[in-house]
């Protein structure tokens, strides 16, 4: 099993990559350090709270929201930053979510700040994590969303993933109802 914290795995994964329309000196997709919690939950809530998506039974009120390095610190979990210009604009990550089936991992607090949207920037990150997942042995990868977040789920069905009839493991986000897979 791939250590997450290695020098090696941090080395292949913080490739920089260039969006569409964006230099790709503007824009780095490294991995999450540890003062980046507190931006990164600012993020993850304001852009819930943009979308009216801000109720009980999704991440806004998830403790581990405020500690995703923490969170992302076990085998098989990684966290992807986008930072445009020096400032951290969103991320998304991939975590071994308790109770998906075995080989399936969920794709997890994918969040952009307005100005991040419609650059390329939120697909670079779920083909980040679509290539991470595959260097960990996953087979499939597994999110949940709510209808509140339209975009991201167009997003989602361009990148290969569709739209389940019921939540796989145990992700205690009872406010999404919206399930997707994609095979890998």
């Amino acid at each position: 099993m791939v250590q997450l914290h290695s020098p090696q795995l941090i080395n292949m994964l913080e490739a920089s990559f260039s969006p569409s329309g964006l230099p790709s000196e503007q824009v780095e997709i490294r991995t999450i350090r540890p003062d980046d919690n507190q931006v990164l939950a600012g993020i993850i809530r304001d852009t819930l709270e943009e979308f009216g998506a801000n109720h009980p039974g999704t991440v806004y009120f998830d403790k581990t929201t405020d500690a995703l390095y923490e969170l992302f610190g076990q085998p098989c979990a990684q966290y992807f930053v986008a930072v445009l210009d020096g400032e951290v604009v969103g991320g998304a990550g991939i975590y071994p979510t308790s109770g998906l089936p075995e080989g399936c991992c969920e794709l997890v607090k994918m969040y952009l700040l307005p100005q991040a949207r419609g650059t390329g920037i939120g697909q670079q990150l779920i083909e980040k994590c679509i290539e991470t997942a595959g260097h960990f042995g996953f087979e499939k990868m597994y999110l949940e969303t709510m209808p509140e977040l339209k975009k991201a789920i167009s997003i989602y069905e361009k990148a290969g993933f569709k739209l389940l009839k019921a939540p796989l493991g145990n992700t205690g986000h009872f406010g999404c109802d919206i399930w997707m897979l994609k095979d890998l």
